[in-house]
This record gives structure tokens, C-alpha cells and sequence, in this order.
């Protein structure tokens, strides 16, 4: 055990050496993460709203279903009973063509009072979906029920928000990806200069018995302190901006369903990540410049 924590100390304080030997490698190097992770960030914080502002809107959606004019009060409960067993439907909601006059004359004007003696509006029923894409699958089933006199739930405006947000996904992954590999690729050449400057060092350790793992480490210790000191000015910036707006802009959107992610816990869940990214870009940069140097 003590000599396990003896090599684990030599592997911390060469891979640190390392870092210091090649002071300006290392900052280029660092300054490629840096760089990366900022854009990163943005990024990672705008995909993050995004999403929560489509599961704002898809928290929104809703199916309403017309009752015909003529049906009975059992035959609405029948309806209710049968739509309410539809699988993915989580709640089925009465609104009186009362009440949905009262909505109109709210949203549309005074004008539409006039229908209160003569109410041409349908009863509906108000009914919500576990996920935005299952509406689709419930409008089949629901259309064919008896006392049905139509269906709504805005089917188009589901349809591209849901596109939308993939493609989104898509296109951010795509991005990010490009970004991690360009780090990547300048965090391995200078670790891959590294071992070039201590080949002879390394021929002579291997000479005398020194396991590949044994030599690996020290340079596996010095991908992820560069992936971590290029993590902590990129973790500074995005927290300190969003901060800002969520202090100083978000209350002042009147846009519906915009609304910033609260700045806890999303401030420790992007350090994380941004933390999580920069140790990986460092460990794999040296993994990929180490396999080409050391034949195992």
C-alpha cells in the first residue's frame, strides 16, 4: 500500500514537472482549452435554455376534445372514462362551453359577450400527455370515440417545435464535438513534443525494466492538469455572464415561456461538465500522443 501511494506521488509530482519543464507548450495548450471550453460553454448554455424553453412550450401543449351538442350526461362521463384510459394521457380536464366563452371574451374582447344567451361553443375536454409526441398516437384513438364532435391540440405547431429542438441537439453536438477535437489534437502535440524531449530518458527506463503503465502515467497526470487549469477561467467567464443576465435581464423578458434556468443548480451542474470536459480533453490528448511513442 505505501508503495502504491509512493508511485502515485511520483506519478502527481512528474506529470506537475512536466507542466513547468515546458511552460510555454503548456500555456498554448491551456489556452486551446481555454478557448475551446469558453465557446463550449456558450454553447452548452444557450442548448440547455433552449430545451428548457421547449419543455416550457411542450409542458403547454394540450388536446382539446369537442363534445357533440346533443350528448348526454352519461355519455360524457363514458368519454371521459374512455379517454382517460387512452395509454400516455396523464389528466382529463372538463371545461363548460361556459367557461370557454369566458376564456374567448378574455383573450379576444368584450365583443364576444353577446354570445352569453346563445352559446354556440362545445363542452370540452382539456387533456394533457406525458410527452408532446404522443399527442399524434392519442388524436387516432380519440377521434373514433362516440359523443366526439372534433379534435384540436395545434398538431403543425408540436410538429416543428419538436424538429426544431432536435436539429438543435444535432447541430450543438456537431459543434461541440469539432471543438473538443481541435483541443484534443494541440493538447497531444505538445505532450507528444514532451516525450520526444525525454525519449533518451524513457529508452533508458524501459531498459531497465520500467513498465509501459509505469512511464504513461506521469503524462496522463500532466493531459488532465492541463485539462483542468484550462477549465477554471472558461467556468469563471459563463458563470459570471449568466449570473448577470439572470440578475439583470431575466426578469425584464415579457416573451411567454422564456424563462432563464434558475442559476442554481445550473451553475453547478456547468462547472461539472465544464470540469468534466476539460479533464477528458487532457487525459485523451495524452492517450493518443502516448499509444504512437510507447509500444506496449
Amino acid at each position: 500500500m505505501v508503495m502504491k501511494l509512493n508511485t502515485a506521488r511520483r506519478h502527481v509530482r512528474e506529470g506537475t514537472k512536466n507542466i513547468v519543464r515546458n511552460s510555454w507548450m503548456t500555456v498554448a495548450s491551456v489556452g486551446a482549452v481555454t478557448t475551446t471550453l469558453v465557446l463550449v460553454g456558450i454553447f452548452l448554455t444557450l442548448m440547455l435554455n433552449l430545451n428548457q424553453l421547449a419543455q416550457n412550450i411542450e409542458d403547454e401543449v394540450q388536446m382539446n376534445v369537442y363534445i357533440e351538442l346533443t350528448a348526454t350526461q352519461e355519455e360524457m362521463d363514458e368519454l371521459e372514462e374512455n379517454i382517460s384510459q387512452v395509454p400516455n394521457v396523464t389528466s382529463v380536464e372538463f371545461s363548460s362551453k361556459e367557461e370557454e366563452l369566458d376564456k374567448l371574451v378574455e383573450d379576444m374582447g368584450e365583443e364576444l359577450a353577446l354570445f352569453e344567451q346563445n352559446n354556440p361553443l362545445n363542452d370540452v375536454f382539456i387533456v394533457k400527455a406525458e410527452e408532446a409526441n404522443q399527442y399524434k398516437n392519442i388524436l387516432g384513438q380519440v377521434t373514433e370515440m362516440d359523443a366526439v364532435d372534433g379534435v384540436n391540440y395545434s398538431q403543425n405547431t408540436v410538429e416543428r417545435l419538436l424538429d426544431f429542438n432536435r436539429y438543435a441537439r444535432y447541430i450543438g453536438i456537431a459543434f461541440i464535438g469539432a471543438l473538443l477535437l481541435t483541443a484534443i489534437f494541440l493538447i497531444s502535440n505538445t505532450i507528444r513534443m514532451t516525450i520526444v524531449a525525454r525519449s533518451e530518458e524513457i529508452s533508458i527506463m524501459k531498459l531497465v525494466g520500467a513498465k509501459n503503465s509505469f512511464i504513461r502515467w506521469p503524462f496522463f497526470v500532466e493531459g488532465m492538469l492541463m485539462g483542468v487549469l484550462g477549465s477554471i477561467i472558461p467556468i469563471t467567464l459563463v458563470l459570471a455572464g449568466y449570473y448577470y443576465l439572470y440578475e439583470n435581464v431575466n426578469d425584464q423578458i415579457s416573451i411567454p415561456f422564456v424563462d432563464l434556468l434558475p442559476f442554481n443548480p445550473f451553475a453547478w451542474q456547468i462547472s461539472l461538465l465544464l470540469l468534466g470536459i476539460g479533464v477528458f480533453i487532457g487525459i485523451w490528448g495524452s492517450v493518443m500522443s502516448v499509444r504512437k511513442f510507447l509500444k506496449v
